[in-house]
């Protein structure tokens, strides 16, 4: 499957349910994939668009956060986990058919790990257990 940021997806669990994003033009599940968007612009590279958000996830020095050094493709449907708001109410945050960057992370001397996820417009770092077990927003704010 031909891609327009250079990543092979043939590895993803999706990429039987996947055009890719070459031929949506960057809208592989309806949703668009911000790796797709910034390579689209001219003179820019996605490891330039990785590097300054791994220094945006970085320079928020959370406690416990192992340093970020790699950020993953990730579909909106795999990350978007309902966070518990004030009132009782719950809210997802992303689109489940988007594609975004993100990884998982351990949490320094627990058992619960550090989810982190990025657009172009903002990055979320959020705390959860097992399987995504009583998440917590940590920090949800505009980077670029």
């Amino acid at each position: 499957m031909k891609t327009i940021c250079g990543i092979d997806c043939t590895g993803c669990g999706f990429s039987s349910t996947c055009k890719g994003c070459a031929a949506t033009g960057g809208k592989p599940f309806g949703g668009e994939c911000v790796l797709a968007n910034w390579c689209k612009k001219e003179d820019h590279t996605l490891d330039e668009y990785k590097n300054r958000l791994i220094a945006s996830f970085n320079s928020l020095h959370i406690p416990g956060m192992e340093e970020v050094t790699e950020l993953n493709a990730l579909k909106g449907s795999f990350i978007n986990i309902a966070y518990p708001m004030p009132g009782g109410h719950s809210v997802k945050l992303w689109d489940d058919n988007r594609i975004y960057l993100g990884n998982q992370l351990h949490k320094k001397g627990s058992n619960r790990c550090y989810g982190i996820a990025a657009d172009e417009t903002y990055l979320l770092v959020a705390e959860y257990g097992d399987s995504g077990s009583d998440p917590e927003i940590v920090v949800f704010q505009r980077w670029n």
